[in-house]
């Protein structure tokens, strides 16, 4: 080995790249955040889903407690939940049909 010194000392640790990598640091995060998906909370079509699934339900269950309750209070038990379970279903369809005809905001 020699005993020379090489021709260039080691660079010291400047301020100007210190500032250099924290603004790039900076730079990357913004660039980040501006990238990032703006989607927070569920869409039109999922929200719409879950309005037609509802109102079949509803209908479903609506129609069957006041179709019992009718017919039980009547003297006509069967007849009268066939009756609000149809109704039921004609209002739950009514409804998905409505909804889903009305235009995309």
């Amino acid at each position: 080995m020699s005993d020379e010194k090489p021709v260039r000392e080691p660079i010291e640790e400047d301020a100007r790249i210190d500032a250099l990598e924290a603004r790039l640091k900076a730079a990357q995060g913004r660039e980040e955040e501006r990238n990032r998906p703006q989607m927070t909370g569920a869409d039109a079509n999922y929200r719409s889903g879950n309005r037609a699934l509802a109102d079949l339900l509803g209908g479903l269950l609506g129609g069957a407690v006041i179709g019992y309750a009718i017919g039980y209070l009547t003297g006509t038990n069967p007849w009268g939940l066939l009756i609000g379970l149809f109704l039921g279903i004609v209002v739950a369809f009514r409804n998905i049909i409505r909804i889903s005809s009305r235009p995309s905001e």
